[in-house]
C-alpha cells in the first residue's frame, strides 16, 4: 500500500486531534500567518478600585498548552498572509496624510502635496527595456573590449534587464557606497528643501519652523539595476503641521522648484579610504516631482497610496535586489539565488566591510540588502498616524483593548515558532480563503458604490 507524504499524514493527524476546531480558530485569528509565534502563558484582567478578577485567559487549555500570534512580517515572500495586513496598514498611512482621516483633519488634501521620485545615479551603463541600450553607430567599445550597447530589443521582464553591459567597467564599489548612505542622502536632502524654501520667502533659515513644516512618508525601491530608489509624498503645512494651513508664499510650484534643486545640489561624502578614497555621493539625473491635484475625487491619492503599500511588501529576493534574511559568511553569497550582478554587489560588500574605515557602516551585517542601511517605509512625525496607532484601532475593533479602569496582568513566555508541514498546508489555505473574501467584499463595494451613483 502507497504511504502518504509526510505533509498529508501531519494534516490528517491535526484534523484527528480533538481540539483540532480550537487550534484551527487560532489559524484563522492569525489570518493564516505562515510562521506564527508560539506563546505560552496567561492574562488576567481585573478590577482596578476592588482587585476583583473579571477574566482570566490561561495556555494551558489550547492545543499544545500554547497560543499562536502573528509574526508581522512585511515581506510577502516570508508570510504572504502578514504582507496583506502591513500593505493595508501602510495605505491608510499614507492616504490619511493625502486626504485626512485617522485623526489628520481632511483640510491637508489642499496643501501643496508633491509625488517625488529620486533615483540613484549611474554606476556603468546596463541593459535597458526596448532598443535604449542599442549600440550608437562606430560600435565603440570598452576598455575590456566589450560593445556598449546591445543590439536587442528587450521586453520588461527579461532577466538581462538590468545588467552591466560590462561588469568589469561597473563601479560596483560606488553601488555600494551609494546604498549605505541614501538615507543619510535623503536626510541632507530634507534639510536642504527646507532651507530652499525659506530663502526663497525671504526667511532667515533658522525661522523656518516658525513659518511653515515639510511632511513626507517615503518608500524604497530597488530597479531592476539592483540601484534603490525612493517615492515619496511630501506636503508643505503650517508650523503646527496637518492642523495649520501653509502661509501664503507656501505654494505647489515653489517647493517643487525647492524639490528639484535640492535633488541636484544635495551630496553625501563616503569615509576616506587608502583602497577606495574618497567618494562624493549624489543622487542620479532622473528627478520626478509631479504636483498631486486637490480638484479631484482622490481617486488619484488613493493610488498614490496603493503604489507605496505594494512596494513596502516585496522583499529583496522577490525584486531580484538580494536576499531576504541576513547572510552570515561568505559561503552564503555563493549559493544564493541571486544573478550575476546581485552576487558581485553581495560580494562587494562583504569586502568592502572588512575594511575597518567602514566599520560604522556595518556593510556586512546588511550584505542581503546590498549595503542600503535604511527601513523599507520612513515618515516625519507628524505626516499622518503610525502603524502603532493601526495596530490599537484595529484592536479596539477587536475587542482586545485595555478598557479604563482594568489593570492587566500579562505573563508570556516565547516557545517556539512556525509550522508543521500539515499545519502549513492547513494555514496556507485559510490564508488564501481569507483573501479571496477580502477580495469579494471590495468587489461588492464597489458594484454597490457604483448603484449608488
Amino acid at each position: 500500500m502507497r504511504q502518504l507524504p509526510e505533509t498529508d499524514r501531519d494534516a490528517i493527524r491535526l484534523a484527528q486531534d480533538p481540539k483540532f476546531p480550537r487550534w484551527l480558530e487560532q489559524i484563522t485569528a492569525t489570518g493564516g500567518c505562515s510562521h506564527p509565534v508560539h506563546l505560552t502563558g496567561s492574562i488576567t484582567t481585573l478590577d482596578g478600585t476592588t482587585g476583583e478578577i473579571l477574566h482570566h485567559y490561561d495556555t494551558r487549555d489550547e492545543p499544545g498548552e500554547r497560543l499562536l500570534v502573528r509574526c508581522r512580517n512585511r515581506r510577502a515572500t516570508v508570510c504572504p498572509a502578514c504582507s496583506r495586513l502591513h500593505a493595508g496598514d501602510t495605505f491608510h498611512l499614507v492616504r490619511a496624510g493625502l486626504l485626512g482621516g485617522k485623526n489628520v483633519p481632511p483640510a491637508v488634501r489642499h496643501r501643496p502635496r508633491l509625488f517625488v521620485t529620486l533615483t540613484a545615479p549611474s554606476f556603468g551603463p546596463v541593459h535597458r527595456v526596448g532598443d535604449a541600450c542599442r549600440p550608437r553607430r562606430g560600435g565603440r567599445t570598452c576598455e575590456h573590449g566589450r560593445p556598449l550597447g546591445c543590439a536587442n530589443v528587450h521586453a520588461p521582464d527579461t532577466p538581462v534587464v538590468g545588467q552591466p553591459l560590462c561588469p568589469d567597467c561597473y563601479d560596483y564599489t560606488g553601488h555600494v557606497l551609494w546604498h549605505a548612505h541614501a538615507s543619510k542622502l535623503w536626510d541632507r536632502f530634507v534639510i536642504d528643501v527646507r532651507r530652499r524654501l525659506a530663502s526663497s520667502a525671504g526667511l532667515v533659515q533658522s525661522r523656518f519652523a516658525d513659518h511653515a513644516r515639510l511632511s513626507f512618508a517615503r518608500v524604497a525601491e530597488y530597479q531592476k539595476r539592483a540601484a534603490v530608489h525612493v517615492h515619496a509624498v511630501v506636503r508643505l503645512d503650517g508650523p503646527n503641521g496637518p492642523d495649520d494651513g501653509p502661509p501664503a508664499w507656501g505654494t505647489a510650484e515653489l517647493l517643487t522648484d525647492a524639490v528639484r534643486a535640492s535633488a541636484r545640489r544635495v551630496l553625501v561624502r563616503s569615509p576616506y579610504s587608502l583602497a577606495v578614497g574618497e567618494r562624493a555621493l549624489r543622487w542620479g539625473d532622473q528627478i520626478d516631482a509631479r504636483p498631486l491635484h486637490t480638484d479631484g475625487d482622490g481617486s488619484d491619492d488613493d493610488a498614490v497610496a496603493a503604489y507605496v503599500a505594494k512596494y513596502v511588501t516585496k522583499g529583496a529576493s522577490e525584486t531580484g535586489a538580494g536576499v531576504d534574511r541576513p547572510v552570515t559568511a561568505w559561503e552564503d553569497i555563493e549559493t544564493a539565488r541571486v544573478s550575476g550582478h546581485v552576487r558581485a554587489l553581495m560580494r562587494t560588500c562583504w569586502r568592502l566591510g572588512g575594511l575597518p574605515e567602514y566599520a560604522p557602516l556595518n556593510l556586512r551585517t546588511w550584505t542581503h540588502t546590498l549595503g542600503y542601511r535604511g527601513h523599507i517605509l520612513t515618515k516625519s512625525r507628524v505626516y499622518s498616524t503610525t502603524y502603532a496607532a493601526l495596530r490599537a484601532e484595529r484592536a479596539h475593533h477587536m475587542g482586545h483593548e485595555d478598557m479604563p479602569g482594568l489593570v492587566t496582568e500579562r505573563q508570556w513566555r516565547y516557545v517556539g515558532s512556525g509550522h508543521t508541514p500539515g499545519a502549513a498546508l492547513i494555514a496556507a489555505g485559510v490564508a488564501e480563503d481569507l483573501a479571496q473574501g477580502q477580495k469579494l467584499r471590495r468587489e461588492a463595494a464597489w458594484v454597490m458604490d457604483g448603484d449608488a451613483v
